[in-house]
């Protein structure tokens, strides 16, 4: 657990940062000031600015509704609005994987017979919640809502109400599993029990990390955490009749990767300008699922026909006229690089938002959201202490809030669709470990959000 003095000691300076980033979007009636002062310990797990509170639930092996112990690893999570005002819903993945090298040793959660693979112990939480204002959110009920899945990590929310899975691994029938791994998969957030998990195959077989939809077009932007990643984008065929709606992607489509229109395999790691605006195309990925996959086997198949490298994509997130998304271990620092790409009738545009120069002002960037007031929230997964950052606007960035139970990594960011509160995960262990701040938890953070820019 942090003491005081190494909360001071974690505290980022914003010193020198002027020039270091230029955000595209602009906000209306933004504040003076972007920050919410100094981080204070608001509690055992979170330190916070003043007039922020916080509550923990949903821990790793706390009893769900059912008597289901909570899985560990929480992850990536979306917060859904129901057909009660004061009501809301959380999906929430859980990033878990067996020992390669001991397969007797996975096991899925809950009844098997509701399992998509029956051993792998990845999956889904649902938890619903009555908000109140200015009150501590109430934990109602909670439910596994997908299992059999494996190293679920991120995912996102459609604008149909469900949630995209995204299985961070190719483990497959290859090496022993009863089922092949690698996909994304669908969770109604209205659904109360475990959904059929079946595998979206056309939105491609790799490492899948995150998943953001345009409200408009309900094409799927979908990113990939490896050394050498591909941004994508796949084109839903049953866009043809309308509207979709939860289950319409299984219908299939077109998956494409992003290639940068003025230069053929651009490499985006390193040597790149803030505040630069590139034009894009996209060019086709031939063959979504292959046999004999490996975990690049979608990006060579991209970058061959020109398609652009990115350092680690991690967090994805809609907002803005556009897809935020976080190139983990991006920039000539390799700490870490926030890119915005705004689809167009042409083949859109990639704008490198911000790239951290400093381990002091961010390292690591991971999932991603947006707050309804414009401002984004960048989860930390760096070395030492995890800290959540906002970035305002007008592209200043500043620590909201530091993990002082553990050095777990921050994930699965996200507002109340009122924007009075935001969920976050620390993500914990697997569950089962000696050591109790080891634990997997959700948290509600609530206060005075008008002060600055989240």
């Amino acid at each position: 657990m942090g003491s005081r003095r190494e909360l001071l000691k974690l505290a980022p300076s914003l010193a020198g940062l002027a020039g270091c980033a230029r955000v595209a979007n602009t906000a209306a009636g933004r504040p003076r000031r972007a920050d919410y002062g100094p981080l204070r310990p608001a509690g055992p797990e979170l330190a916070l600015p003043e007039g922020f509170r916080y509550v923990r639930f949903g821990e790793t092996g706390t009893p769900l509704s059912d008597g289901t112990p909570t899985p560990g690893r929480h992850d990536g999570m979306a917060c859904f609005a129901t057909r009660r005002r004061d009501l809301v819903r959380l999906v929430r993945n859980h990033e878990l994987l067996g020992p390669r090298n001991d397969l007797s040793a996975w096991r899925a959660a809950g009844d098997p017979a509701h399992a998509y693979d029956p051993i792998a112990p990845g999956g889904t939480t649902t938890l619903e919640l009555r908000l109140r204002r200015g009150r501590a959110p109430e934990l109602r009920r909670s439910w596994l809502s997908v299992t059999g899945t494996a190293n679920n990590c991120a995912g996102g929310p459609t604008p149909w109400g469900s949630w995209l899975t995204c299985e961070e691994t190719v483990l497959g029938t290859g090496d022993g599993l009863p089922r092949n791994h690698g996909y994304v998969f669908e969770v109604p957030s209205e659904a109360d029990s475990p959904v059929e998990a079946v595998p979206l195959k056309a939105m491609g077989r790799f490492v899948h990390e995150a998943v953001a939809v345009d409200p408009s077009t309900h094409f799927v932007y979908l990113t990939e955490d490896q050394i050498a990643s591909g941004f994508y984008r796949f084109i839903p065929d049953a866009r043809a009749r309308g509207p979709l709606r939860a289950g319409m992607l299984r219908e299939g489509g077109r998956l494409q990767m992003l290639a940068l229109r003025d230069e053929r395999s651009a490499d985006t790691r390193r040597g790149q300008q803030p505040g630069s605006v590139r034009p894009v195309r996209w060019v086709d990925i031939p063959d979504p699922d292959p046999a004999d996959v490996t975990g690049n086997s979608l990006f060579m198949q991209g970058y061959a026909q020109g398609g652009a490298t990115f350092a680690r994509l991690e967090g994805a997130w809609w907002g803005d006229g556009g897809v935020y998304f976080h190139a983990t271990s991006g920039g000539d620092e390799g700490l870490g690089q926030v890119w915005l790409y705004r689809p167009a009738a042409e083949g859109g545009e990639l704008i490198l938002v911000f790239e951290s120069r400093s381990r002091d002002v961010l390292a690591g960037p991971d999932n991603i959201t947006m707050s309804p007031r414009g401002g984004l929230v960048l989860c930390e997964d760096g070395r030492g202490g995890q800290r959540l950052h906002g970035l305002s606007p007008r592209g200043e960035i500043f620590p909201f809030a530091l993990n002082i139970f553990n050095e777990r990594e921050f994930a699965g960011a996200c507002f109340s669709p009122d924007g009075s509160v935001l969920f976050v995960n620390i993500q914990g262990g697997a569950g089962g470990e000696a050591d109790p701040l080891n634990l997997g938890m959700t948290l509600a953070v609530w206060g005075p959000w008008e002060r600055g820019a989240l």
